[in-house]
C-alpha cells in the first residue's frame, strides 16, 4: 500500500507570509508544495494538498485536515526570513522533537537541498508550532532558503525542479531507505 503524504504550501490567501522586493512567500511555498506533489505522485506516493490555491486556512485548521485525511506524513513548506536582509542563507528543517522518522526525513531533506548548493543550517526542535504539534503525523516544515536572501532566491529560481526533487528526494529516501 503506498504512503499518502499531505503537503502544505504555508501562508495563502490575505497571509502573505513574509515578503521582499515583492516577492511573496505564500506564492513560493505554493509553487514549490505543487511541484514536489507532481513529482511524489511520479514516484508512486498517493498526495494531498492542504491548499492548491491562494487560499488562507489557519494552522490549526491544516493540522486537524491532515488528521482526518488517512495522511502517513505531512511535509509544511516555508521559506525563512530575517529582519536584515542578505544577513543569513541556508535551508532548516523543523521538527516537534529531533527524533525519529521525523528527524532523519529533515535530515534526508537538507542534505539533498544541500547538494544543489544552498547552505545546510541544520534542524531546529520547534514543539510549538501547530503544525508539528498537532498533526497525528510524523511531520516536518522545510525553510526552502531564506526569502530576503539574493543567493537563496537564485537558488530557488534557478534550480527550482532540482529543489522540488531533492524535496521529494529526501522524503522517498526515508521512507524506502533500502532505494538508497
Amino acid at each position: 500500500m503506498p504512503y499518502t503524504i499531505m503537503l502544505d504550501a504555508g501562508h495563502g490567501g490575505y497571509d502573505n507570509g513574509a515578503t521582499y522586493n515583492g516577492r511573496l512567500e505564500k506564492d513560493d511555498n505554493l509553487a514549490m508544495a505543487l511541484a514536489v506533489g507532481n513529482i511524489l505522485q511520479s514516484y508512486g506516493f498517493n498526495v494531498l494538498y492542504t491548499r492548491t490555491e491562494d487560499i488562507y486556512e489557519s494552522p490549526y485548521q491544516k493540522a486537524m485536515e491532515a488528521n482526518t485525511s488517512g495522511a502517513d506524513i505531512f511535509v509544511s513548506i516555508h521559506r525563512n526570513s530575517s529582519v536584515v536582509p542578505n544577513l543569513y542563507n541556508g535551508v532548516e528543517t523543523l521538527v516537534y522533537s529531533n527524533r525519529g522518522l521525523p528527524a532523519m526525513m529533515a535530515e534526508n531533506i537538507n542534505a539533498q537541498l544541500e547538494r544543489i548548493g544552498y547552505r545546510n543550517i541544520g534542524i531546529s526542535e520547534r514543539p510549538n508550532l501547530v503544525v508539528l504539534n498537532s498533526t497525528n503525523m510524523p511531520a516536518v516544515l522545510v525553510e526552502v532558503g531564506f526569502i530576503n536572501s539574493d543567493q537563496d532566491n537564485y537558488l530557488f529560481d534557478t534550480f527550482f525542479y532540482e529543489t522540488a526533487y531533492a524535496i521529494a528526494d529526501g522524503i522517498t529516501m526515508t521512507l524506502f531507505p533500502q532505494n538508497y
